[in-house]
This record gives C-alpha cells, sequence and structure tokens, in this order.
C-alpha cells in the first residue's frame, strides 16, 4: 500500500483551517507541517517561514492560504523545489505575478492547481454537464448575485481586509467569475460600475458587472459585502455549515430552450412548445452531496501521485483573475475592457 502523501498548510486561519479539517478526512494524505507566524495550536510542527519548514521537514505538496499579496512568493518557493502547490484564489495580486508564476512552473514542470473549489462541488459539476449537454439550448444570458453583510469584526480581525484591493470585487466575486468562465467560456468584454465603502475602507463595498463571451452571452453580476440578503452562494448552497442555509438561488442561467436555477438545481421549461403562452413548470434535477474542500484536497493527491491533471490550472486561475482585474478597470475608468488574451487586456471607451 502506498505511504500518504504528507502535505503542509501555509497560511492557518479561516481557510487554512478549513484545510486541516479537510486533510484529516481524507485517506491518502497527512498533515505534515503549518507555516504560521501567529500562534496556532497543531497537531504537527509550526513553522514561521516556508524556507524553514522545506528545511526540516520533506513534504509532497503544499497548500497556500495565505493573504494575496503572498501568493506568488510562497508559491515560487515551491515551484523552485519541485513541490505541488495548491494556491487559494486569486492565483496571484496581478494578473502580471501570475502570469510570471505559470511560466516558472511551467519550465520546471511542476503543477499548480488553484483553489476555486467550488468547481468541486457536485452542484456545480452537475449544473456545468446540464449546460454542456444542451438542457437549456443555446445559453444566452446569465444572472449572478453575490450580496451579503460581513460584520465589523470580521474587518478588524484582520485588517488587511479593509485596504484597497481587499474589496469583493476580489475576495468573493473572484469565485463567481470563474464559475461564468466554467458555465459559459471566455469573457471577451467588461462593463462595470462600483461604490466606495460605507464603513470608510479603502476598497469598495458594491460592484456590478456586465460580461459579453465569446458565444454571445451577457451576464449580469452584482458583488456587495454590506448588504443584508439572502442571494449568495454562502447562504444558498449549504457548503459550509457556518453560514445560515436559505432556500433561494444566486444563480440564473437562461437559454434557448430552457434555464437553470442554482443551487437549488431546478429546470425550467414550457410544456408544449418553447412560447410564453405555454405553461413552464420547473423539475428538480437530482445532485449529489459531499464537501467540495475534501474533494478539491483528494484531487491534490491525485495530482500530486500523478494520477490525474489538475481541474482547476495555474492558466485557469490567471484567465479568471484577468477578468476580475477587468472589472476593477472598467469600474475606475469607466470605460468598457476588451480582454484580448490570456492575461491580456485593453480599454476602449468605444466600444
Amino acid at each position: 500500500m502506498a505511504q500518504p502523501k504528507k502535505l503542509a498548510v501555509v497560511g492557518a486561519g479561516l481557510v487554512g483551517q478549513r484545510h486541516i479539517a479537510a486533510i484529516s478526512q481524507v485517506d491518502g494524505v497527512d498533515l505534515a507541517a503549518v507555516v504560521e507566524l501567529g500562534a496556532t495550536e497543531q497537531p504537527v510542527p509550526v513553522f514561521k517561514s516556508l524556507s524553514e519548514m522545506f528545511d526540516a521537514v520533506a513534504v509532497d505538496g503544499v497548500i497556500l492560504s495565505t493573504p494575496t499579496l503572498l501568493h506568488v512568493e510562497g508559491a515560487m518557493e515551491c515551484v523552485q523545489r519541485s513541490v505541488p502547490v495548491l494556491i487559494e484564489k486569486p492565483l496571484a495580486a496581478s494578473a502580471d505575478d501570475a502570469q510570471e508564476l505559470i511560466v516558472v512552473a511551467l519550465r520546471n514542470g511542476v503543477p499548480i492547481l488553484v483553489g476555486h473549489h467550488r468547481r468541486h462541488n457536485p452542484i456545480i459539476q452537475k449544473a456545468a454537464q446540464l449546460i454542456k449537454d444542451g438542457a437549456i439550448g443555446q445559453v444566452r444570458a446569465a444572472q449572478v448575485t453575490c450580496w451579503f453583510y460581513k460584520p465589523d469584526d470580521y474587518f478588524d480581525a484582520a485588517p488587511w481586509r479593509k485596504k484597497a484591493g481587499a474589496g469583493p470585487i476580489s475576495v468573493n466575486l473572484v469565485h463567481d467569475v470563474d464559475l461564468m468562465r466554467h458555465f459559459l467560456g471566455e469573457v471577451v468584454t467588461v462593463q462595470a460600475q462600483m461604490a466606495p465603502s460605507l464603513r470608510g475602507f479603502e476598497n469598495e463595498d458594491l460592484a456590478a458587472a456586465v460580461l459579453r463571451f465569446e458565444s454571445g452571452a451577457v451576464c449580469t453580476i452584482t458583488v456587495s459585502d454590506s448588504v443584508v440578503s439572502p442571494w449568495s452562494w454562502e447562504l444558498t448552497s449549504r457548503e459550509y455549515p457556518i453560514y445560515p442555509a436559505t432556500n433561494e438561488s444566486c444563480y440564473l442561467i437562461g437559454g434557448s430552450e430552457g434555464a437553470l436555477s442554482i443551487p437549488d438545481m431546478r429546470l425550467w421549461q414550457h410544456e408544449g412548445g418553447t412560447s410564453w403562452w405555454n405553461p413552464i413548470t420547473a423539475t428538480a434535477m437530482p445532485v449529489s452531496s459531499s464537501d467540495p474542500l475534501i474533494n478539491q484536497i483528494a484531487h491534490f493527491e491525485q495530482v500530486i501521485r500523478g494520477a490525474a491533471e489538475p481541474l482547476v490550472t495555474g492558466e485557469e486561475g490567471l484567465k479568471t483573475l484577468s477578468v476580475v482585474e477587468a472589472i476593477q478597470v472598467a469600474a475606475q475608468t469607466q470605460q468598457t475592457v476588451t480582454l484580448t488574451g490570456t492575461g491580456g487586456k485593453s480599454s476602449n471607451a468605444a466600444e
């Protein structure tokens, strides 16, 4: 029987603790070390830096759950030591930094995975398959709502969350953008608006964007961390029990032959022909349930063993990050931003 793969978690905050818990639920992996500057009690050795950890412990994979600004630095160290790395979203603080990391990783042949864990959720996998199989016909439009109210102590516990670049566009909307890319394909143009924080923070607390895809589909997407609402993935998906669950949906995908609401997974279609004169009914699509973070760790173990390719590659993380950057630029400049390729974009007010 193969020996379990040894994993290290860098950053033992909210997300890091979830990764640590998930590792304990997956056969074939063991937690070997934790890297954390602050005080933390762990069942394994705790180190103050990645370098100190690498010098003391042999590991097969590293999970980076540090603040975004530290992602590339930590990932580069892992890549230079030929250690596969799972990097929390967003991949980097900028698309340029992400591109540099990806080039080095490809040159060294080291797998990079990006922590867009929702792609490991059976709900998302079922929805993507339904869309791919044509259950709603040609996809024409999508609506995304990402509204919730983060309490003041959430920001007080980690003051970096109040800084420019740490608003809900980069911290939260990046998940939803990634899923829309997963469902609808590549984004070609972006228009956006944003509003300054009502609490006086450096970052925005409200934003909206219109994304146009290569297919011609259009997505409207809004995010706020200062709106009381039942419509967000956190509250609708039942993915993480810490959030109170609602029976609402936060994604609506509309096509030429039907529509799909997610995560309640109701497929809407007309009876007796596609017409607004005919009755429209919903069918609840069957879907299994499992923890996507646990699924992601199991997948990471397969990638380390060479038994699977990364589900969310560095290139995928870069494409999502580029769209998020485009939303920020479009909101700041009040211009349409055209995405010209992986990591590339240009502004054009006449678009």
